[in-house]
């Protein structure tokens, strides 16, 4: 059974933080519109909204002890304070306290500054060293009274907005804190022990006192932040299981094996028509997929591979099993390019099949003209259209289904939540429609634990046979003729090329080639022989799909295009790929277009064009993505890279969009404390689930029911 919600005590710990009140009529203070952009409006927020860094106010040194570049803070005396206005207007100021001197400088001031540090007064000042040739100076140091009491703890500093000054916030942070109800989540007998628990925790990482390890405290290694992250990744296993709980308890048709005889069932029949044999994997996923259908549990699966690795053949097989039993099948991709790749394949395997059974594969997309979009509509709604392949046009409210059992998403990364909800919610009544998701992104072990922890992951490991290794190269700018020479060698052979641009106009920003210049150049420079197409977003549907038909009949040797063929473009004929500035384009995306050779018998390749900066070099994070993809072609060991360089946010997509990501934990290094709460997770739910639910409570809010979709 699910973890059953209970609403959470009714305690300061989930009540809004008090803040000072704007003018009658104004509603909120601008404090608290501030306070709001970062999220904090629970007392636990401002608990959990932990400091970027510190700052040490705890000891007094000399100004002879400081070098250039440290930051310290020393009490001296004023011997000299003058207003200069040259080179411009500036208050400047000599300090000595015995061991040097020392010149402050501020470029801003006020009437009550000038005061503070008249000639005689002594001052506490805190800032960065600086040298020069007048000596040892300060710009805009910090200023305070001589003598008073120092901290007993390092100066938190948090990130803010504009309007928020740090003093005002760190007071709203003490104040949340002092609220917050940080009792115990976590059962004694079956989760940490201890120092270390949240209250202490919190406490030390808001204050922490100055003997500690500023290093153990920058990079999260310290016991108290382990304890943090533990409870973070914690929260985000219950959410995650308690939704597949929830998912557990709804109901989808059941989709058992044909009761046709086992050679007249439409599966039997695709696997007869295919021209080549299922490998190992994809058998495997198969039967993964035939168990989930054949129960009542609504199936949530990601069915993830390689470039190649044969997603869209798996799919085909499991829409067959939906149409056997005698229901409809959707598949949703994110562009009509993909959709009409896939239409294409599946048209030619199951069109003349469906077509035995007065059944047909219907076509819906946002370009249609209404009186084809209302016949597809019409084939939809009476049942005859058993599979609908399409874009975002699937979920359009006037799109409605006899009989939906099974949905199919592409690339599911580009699809956000409320897209992912109206195709499960296309199948009517009170059943869900079991829900195949599909991505040739290979989702790191960590991810796959964590963000993707409410899904069963099918895993295509093996190419088929056939699928010839790609080789890549790395080629500076001006090294452009020799990549040239290499495409007229290439189109000699009969082979074509595909040239991608990362711009199709051009930016005031960067200075980057754009698409129709570069055509325009290669058509140029290779002649009239060859025929040179353009392909890019801003082209319309149909003059997309001619020149797409053009390329896949070799009527265009040479395709340059923008990152439209990044995904699903199948062209056995096409040996050589050309990255125009690689190092603009990310890994995963790097790796999804250099799969686009590779993919009939011939050798080929992919040179990544990168042009280096002003320094002669490119960037160290465009650097470690160009070498991952000299040194590995291995789709997972590539994700696993992009996740170490992009981290989680930018990796997931839209499938998380307005989900919390992880703060504090890091998936690349706190893989023992992920293992951990997997295991407590499960446990909590099914013995303490009031407990369970007010963890997540304390730590996503609202922001859990982002996570079930």
């Amino acid at each position: 059974m699910p973890a059953k919600k209970v609403p959470s005590p009714a305690t300061a710990a989930s009540a809004p933080a008090p803040a000072p009140a704007g003018p009658p009529g104004t509603g909120l203070s601008l404090v608290q519109r501030a306070l709001r952009k970062l999220g904090l409006v629970r007392d636990i927020d401002f608990a959990l909204y932990l400091p970027m860094r510190y700052e040490d106010e705890t000891r007094i040194v000399r100004i002879a002890d400081l070098r250039e570049g440290d930051l310290g803070q020393f009490e001296a005396v004023v011997t000299e304070s003058e207003v200069s206005y040259r080179p411009r207007r500036q208050l400047v100021v000599t300090v000595d306290d015995g061991s040097d001197t020392c010149q402050l400088r501020f470029f801003n001031f006020y009437p009550s500054q000038q005061k503070q540090l008249a000639v005689g007064a002594r001052v506490r000042v805190r800032g960065e060293m600086r040298g020069g040739f007048i000596g040892r100076q300060m710009l805009h140091p910090t200023i305070k009274a001589a003598g008073t009491a120092l901290p007993n703890a390092l100066t938190p500093v948090y990130p803010t907005v504009a309007g928020l000054a740090q003093p005002v916030l760190r007071r709203e942070v003490r104040s949340g804190l002092a609220r917050a109800v940080l009792d115990e989540t976590i059962p004694v007998q079956i989760g940490l022990r201890g120092a270390w628990d949240l209250r202490a925790s919190l406490s030390f990482l808001h204050y922490p006192t100055p003997d500690v390890s500023m290093a153990a405290l920058e990079d999260h290694s310290h016991p108290a932040w382990q304890r943090i992250k533990a409870e973070e990744l914690l929260a985000q296993q219950l959410s995650q299981m308690q939704a597949r709980l929830e998912r557990a308890a709804q109901r989808a048709p059941r989709l058992p094996s044909s009761p046709e005889p086992l050679a007249s069932s439409l599966h039997a029949q695709l696997l007869a028509v295919l021209p080549f044999g299922l490998t190992g994997a994809q058998q495997r996923v198969g039967q993964e997929i035939t168990h989930d259908l054949g129960r009542e549990i609504p199936m949530h699966r990601l069915l993830q591979g390689d470039v190649g690795s044969g997603k869209t053949v798996v799919a085909a097989l499991a829409a067959a099993r939906a149409i056997d039993a005698g229901f409809q099948c959707a598949l949703m991709a994110p562009t009509e390019i993909l959709a009409a790749q896939h239409f294409g394949k599946l048209v030619g395997w199951l069109d003349p099949l469906l077509a035995a059974r007065g059944l047909r594969v219907a076509w819906l997309t946002g370009s249609q003209k209404k009186k084809e979009r209302d016949q597809m509509s019409a084939a939809v709604e009476s049942g005859e259209a058993a599979l609908v392949i399409g874009t975002h046009a699937v979920i359009s409210e006037k799109v409605r289904f006899k009989n939906l059992a099974l949905a199919l998403i592409d690339e599911q990364h580009r699809f956000g939540v409320a897209q992912r909800l109206a195709l499960r919610g296309k199948a009517g009544g009170e059943l869900e429609p079991h829900l195949l998701m599909m991505s040739a992104t290979p989702i790191p072990r960590t991810l796959a634990m964590s963000y993707y922890a409410d899904l069963d992951v099918s895993t295509l490991d093996e190419l088929p046979p056939g699928r010839t290794p790609i080789v890549t190269k790395l080629v500076a700018e001006h090294r452009r003729d020799e990549v040239i020479d290499r495409i007229q060698s290439q189109i000699s052979q009969g082979r074509q090329v595909y040239w991608v641009c990362p711009l199709i106009e051009e930016s005031e920003a960067v200075d980057l080639r754009n698409a129709t210049e570069t055509r325009d150049e290669l058509a140029g420079t290779l002649g009239d022989a060859v025929q040179v197409g353009l392909l890019h977003s801003r082209m319309p549907t149909a003059e997309k799909a001619a020149v797409m038909a053009a390329f896949t009949a070799n009527e265009i040797q040479v395709l340059v295009s923008t990152t439209v063929i990044e995904v699903g473009v199948d062209v056995p004929n096409a040996s050589l790929m050309v990255i125009e500035h690689a190092e603009r384009f990310g890994l995963s995306q790097l790796h999804q277009l250099r799969g686009r050779v590779g993919r009939g018998a011939a050798a080929s390749a992919c040179v990544l064009l990168y042009a280096p900066g002003d320094s002669g070099r490119v960037g160290e994070t465009a650097r470690a993505r160009l070498k991952a993809m000299a040194e590995t072609s291995d789709g997972f060991e590539i994700a696993r890279r992009d996740l170490e360089i992009r981290g989680p946010g930018e990796f997931l997509g839209a499938r998380q969009s307005g989900a919390p990501l992880l703060r504090f934990a890091d998936l690349t290094t706190d893989v023992l404390l992920l293992d951990w709460a997997r295991e407590l997770a499960p446990v909590m739910l099914e013995k303490h689930p009031e407990l369970a639910q007010r963890h997540i409570d304390r730590w996503l809010g609202t922001k859990a029911e982002y996570l079930k979709a």
